[in-house]
């Protein structure tokens, strides 16, 4: 028997984001997120997104054990504002047993109907900012601090469940060689002359604050025409400073100006800190702090997190410079491998600026659609 029980209480929500912790246990390619960030992600009286989003949690038990995990979503701002009649879901994680996943999707169905909604999408998150994806290839690698893992098995029960593709993202693994690409040197001096370009550097984490906003605002302008787009309210910008912040470097960030001093481009790099997390096990205490501090001091792999470049300066080679600006970094660093976060498959333009690094993709990922 299975019994899908909605989340009432705090202890119900605990369940709810410690869930994975069993099912993905003897799993060595799992990263588990920190259990207090999950905690109050998901809190409606702590994250702003609840401003103009709405979220049911779910619980699946079979004959009284617990099976599975559902958040169904609706982004009004998605809903009325951008005219897309999706019901969203996320946090989705079940047992090997499609008689489970059908039970919450069921859920998912149900509320996207009473809302008179045309058809439901997942697993994503509240925003386009958020994880998003069933894991469709790369198994066997550690998934990063802002993506999901998932068994084989998810994305087979969607497609016997009726479920199509909607959005799929790549990502890719490069070596970073041991000096700076003769080529993209000298094209980055050309581009940083022709356009009168310069580049800020941060000497420590206060001075990156009066950039945040305008970073975000070149995100907007970046991938206004992709398909996830949900425009970043400025609540939400305030909320990432918050939960993120700690993770910066900035000796990680790069930020480009013209000559009036204008914000045209920036690109936020971290440590990986799959690792460290895994080591940490959902807690900063009482040692997860320090793997996360030791990941930050002495890393060999980093990660692309966002890029941003002015539509008004995109194709005209400004990602040179950030490249310049970047290997000098890993060089210094010791760091040798770099992976991309999730790109939209079709999103060309950026899977163009690894190509002088002999890029792999190691993993890709998709939602899944489903009329109502």
């Amino acid at each position: 028997m299975i019994e899908v029980i909605p989340v009432k209480d705090k202890q119900q929500l605990k369940q709810f984001v410690t869930f994975p912790f069993q099912l993905y246990k003897d799993c060595p390619y799992w990263v588990p997120p920190l259990i207090k960030d999950e905690m109050e992600t998901l809190d409606k009286t702590k994250n702003p997104v609840f401003k103009n989003a709405e979220a049911s949690y779910f619980l699946a038990k079979k004959e009284g054990k617990l099976a599975g995990r559902i958040a169904v979503i609706i982004n009004h701002l998605e809903v009325n504002e951008i005219g897309k009649k999706k019901i969203r879901f996320g946090w989705f994680d079940v047992i090997d047993d499609i008689d489970v996943t059908k039970a919450l999707l069921d859920k998912v169905f149900e509320i996207g109907k009473e809302h008179q909604l045309a058809y439901a999408e997942g697993p994503v998150g509240f925003s386009n900012m958020e994880k998003a994806g069933i894991l469709t290839m790369g198994f066997e690698e550690l998934n990063t601090m802002i993506t999901w893992y998932h068994y084989p098995y998810y994305a087979t029960h969607f497609e016997q469940l009726g479920f199509e593709k909607q959005a799929t993202w790549v990502e890719y693994k490069m070596s970073i060689p041991n000096s700076i690409k003769e080529k993209v040197a000298k094209f980055s001096g050309i581009i940083k002359q022709r356009y009168g370009l310069s580049v800020i550097r941060f000497k420590n984490k206060k001075k990156i604050l009066p950039y945040v906003d305008k970073m975000f605002e070149l995100l907007n302008k970046t991938y206004d025409k992709l398909q996830t787009f949900v425009p970043i309210q400025q609540y939400q910008i305030d909320y990432y400073k918050e939960k993120y912040f700690g993770f910066i470097h900035p000796d990680y960030i790069t930020c480009i100006k013209d000559d009036e001093g204008k914000l045209i481009a920036f690109s936020i790099v971290m440590p990986s800190f799959s690792k460290a997390l895994k080591k940490a096990n959902g807690k900063l205490l009482p040692m997860g702090w320090w793997h996360i501090l030791q990941a930050q001091r002495k890393n060999d792999t980093a990660a692309f997190y966002l890029i941003g470049i002015d539509p008004e300066y995109q194709g005209k080679g400004v990602t040179a410079i950030i490249f310049e600006e970047m290997q000098y970094l890993f060089n210094d660093k010791g760091i040798v491998t770099v992976e991309t976060n999730p790109e939209l498959q079709e999103n060309k333009a950026v899977q163009q600026l690894w190509k002088d690094y002999d890029p792999v993709q190691h993993k890709e990922r998709s939602t899944f659609r489903k009329e109502l």
